[in-house]
C-alpha cells in the first residue's frame, strides 16, 4: 500500500493534468475524472477528438496539441485506445500516468513502466481517492 501511496502522491504533484477520454456526457467516467480536477481546484485540460467543449473548456485533440506540458494524465478510454496513447504520452515527456479502472491494459502498463512512467493501474479510481462530488450542475468557477 505505501508503494501506491507514494505513486499517487507523485502522481498528483503535478502542476497540471490531462484528463485523455473527456466527454461532454456528464454521465460518463470521462466527464466526472475531468469535473473532479476542477472541484479540486486543479489545472486540467480534457483530452477528445470528438468534442469542442466541456463544462465551457476547449478540448484539445490530443496530448500534443495542449497549450502546455503536462506531467501527469488520467486515462479514461478503452484498453486498445490506452495502448496508443501510452506511446503519445512516452514520446511527449509524461511523468505519471493513471489509467482508470477499465482503461487499463497490460500492453500499456507494461510499456509505460518499461519507459520508466509512474504508471497507476488495476487500483484504486482518482473519484475516490481525490473525493468526487457528484452535482447536477458543476460550476467550474466555483471551485475552492
Amino acid at each position: 500500500m505505501q508503494l501506491l501511496d507514494s505513486q499517487i502522491e507523485s502522481f498528483l504533484a503535478a502542476r497540471a493534468f490531462a484528463v485523455v477520454g473527456a466527454s461532454e456526457d456528464g454521465s460518463k467516467y470521462g466527464h466526472k475524472v475531468y469535473a473532479c480536477y476542477l472541484q479540486n481546484g486543479l489545472t486540467v485540460y480534457p483530452v477528445n477528438p470528438y468534442a469542442q467543449t466541456i463544462l465551457g473548456n476547449p478540448v484539445y485533440r490530443n496530448l500534443a496539441a495542449l497549450p502546455e506540458k503536462v506531467e501527469s494524465i488520467s486515462i479514461v478510454t478503452p484498453p486498445d485506445v490506452t495502448e496508443r496513447i501510452i506511446d503519445e504520452a512516452i514520446s511527449l515527456g509524461v511523468k505519471n500516468v493513471w489509467m482508470q479502472p477499465g482503461a487499463d491494459s497490460r500492453l500499456a502498463v507494461e510499456k509505460g513502466r518499461k519507459a520508466g512512467l509512474n504508471i497507476i493501474s488495476g487500483g484504486p479510481c482518482l473519484l475516490v481517492v481525490m473525493r468526487y462530488r457528484e452535482a447536477r450542475t458543476f460550476d467550474p468557477n466555483s471551485a475552492p
